[in-house]
């Protein structure tokens, strides 16, 4: 690609980073008895999965295999190489859930009842995860003398049921473990893994004496082989979505307990199109979303959140304001300054490049501004009270809490819209987070911007 950007040092946030969000209000529903589980409805279906998971908790081949339908052959040396993939990989807690066993269409069969089953992997890496990784796979089941086995995990892929292809899935696994990190990857790039543990082992003790909060201190980083295998990891198919993306973080925010375990996975081809600054800034700026998870909620603002992981992400690297953003840089020369805070939209996918950057920018200079006006510690309390402010909102009202699911991607230059991207809801944002700063700054919304310009203007109209 002709961009010249890419050949200079870039910022995690300013270079292009997106953020894909989803939220769900839940409330019960009165006179609504659910029905059983599809767990239930065919216990036999779930003893075989359970077999299955202890299989591989045994490390029991045979265990393993004895689940796959002996007449799919292809399938069952697929599966007899995903189960050899695992090998050096310290999984406990495996797990299959069935959640429902109409998922997608199925294609004709030999014969035989058939199910297709929507199926639900939970798993935990020893010594690292303190919660389980959920991952989503569409299986074909099919009785044969009574019995239900796997017959192929891949008829799903024409209605857009792929699901989440693990590395073990895609080819053998290599795991190099750092003091605070382990890195999980492909057999192809030792020395890549490598690098990528020695940085993150570098980046949590920044992280950590920059958010001062309470967090594992443990990161696990995945590196596959290619975009395209990135993409499967993420359950898509398409990898056009992610070209530009050099790292992206997976986690359930705003959740204390039983949260999904978080996970930065690495695009190798933009890891390595970025020099050293900017793997620096990517992987601390990935870190800070870790470490910061527990207290992003809905009621975040994105230009909080990712203004705070770049701030971190160049706390103590002294540099030059204009050189680090150089979107809106142009843009205040040429007399275009933004007029308000980045919103939401402006980190959409869809945005454009040059709006992307501008707003993760922006954002860094945002909470720059807070940490040299009224300390840092005021900027860390403000975080975690933009965040407290759904939870009180939804006791003082009764609702049930927001539930807020994010991945947040670092990219080493602007690429396409991923399929799937949006934005999340504003409603009430900005009440909410007016009234963070009135508490923790003292000031409103209003004249917290109108300071915040008068700040960008002063640092980059030079």
């Amino acid at each position: 690609m002709s961009d010249q950007r890419a050949k200079r040092p870039v910022r995690a946030g300013a270079a292009a980073c997106a953020a894909l969000s989803g939220f769900a209000l839940f409330a019960p529903l009165a006179g609504c008895a659910p029905g059983p589980s599809s767990a239930a409805r065919f216990p036999d279906v779930q003893r075989m999965l359970d077999s299955r998971a202890h299989a591989v908790e045994q490390r029991d081949e045979a265990g393993f295999l004895a689940a796959v339908d002996p007449r799919a052959t292809a399938f069952r040396a697929r599966q007899r190489a995903v189960f050899g993939n695992l090998a050096g990989v310290p999984v406990t807690d495996w797990h299959y859930d069935l959640d429902a066993t109409d998922a997608f269409p199925l294609p004709p069969g030999d014969g035989g009842e058939r199910l297709a089953a929507k199926v639900r992997l939970r798993y935990r890496l020893k010594g690292y995860d303190t919660a389980p990784v959920n991952a989503v796979q569409y299986l074909t089941l099919t009785e044969r003398d009574g019995r239900w086995l796997i017959s192929s995990d891949r008829d799903g892929a024409p209605a857009g049921r792929s699901g989440n292809r693990q590395l073990w899935d895609q080819g053998p696994v290599r795991v190099v473990r750092g003091r605070y990190s382990v890195v999980l990857g492909g057999a192809s790039h030792p020395a890549r893994l490598e690098d990528l543990a020695r940085r993150v082992d570098r980046a949590v003790p920044a992280v950590s004496a920059a958010w001062k909060g309470r967090w594992s201190e443990k990161v696990v980083v995945e590196a596959p082989d290619s975009v395209e295998r990135m993409a499967q990891l993420m359950g898509s198919d398409d990898p056009s979505g992610y070209t530009g993306i050099a790292a992206v973080t997976t986690g359930e925010a705003g959740v204390t307990t039983n949260a999904p375990a978080d996970r930065v996975i690495v695009n190798p081809d933009a890891y390595e199109e970025l020099n050293d600054l900017g793997r620096k800034v990517v992987l601390t700026h990935e870190t800070t979303h870790v470490a910061t998870r527990t207290v992003t909620t809905a009621a975040t603002p994105l230009w909080l959140s990712e203004g705070f992981a770049d701030w971190v992400a160049y706390r103590g690297a002294h540099r030059k304001p204009a050189t680090a953003a150089p979107e809106l840089t142009r843009a205040v020369r040429a007399g275009k300054p933004p007029g308000r805070l980045p919103t939401d939209a402006d980190f959409g996918f869809r945005a454009g490049a040059d709006r992307l950057a501008t707003a993760y920018e922006g954002s860094w200079l945002a909470c720059r501004m807070i940490a040299e006006k009224w300390g840092e510690a005021k900027l860390l309390a403000f975080y975690k009270a933009a965040g407290r402010s759904a939870l009180r909102t939804s006791a003082a009202t009764g609702n049930a809490p927001i539930e807020a699911a994010t991945a947040h991607a670092s990219a080493a230059r602007p690429g396409p819209p991923a399929a799937g991207a949006g934005h999340r809801p504003t409603a009430g944002r900005s009440e909410l987070t007016d009234r963070a700063l009135r508490t923790q700054l003292g000031i409103g919304l209003g004249e917290f911007t109108r300071q915040w310009l008068a700040y960008v203007k002063q640092l980059l109209g030079r």
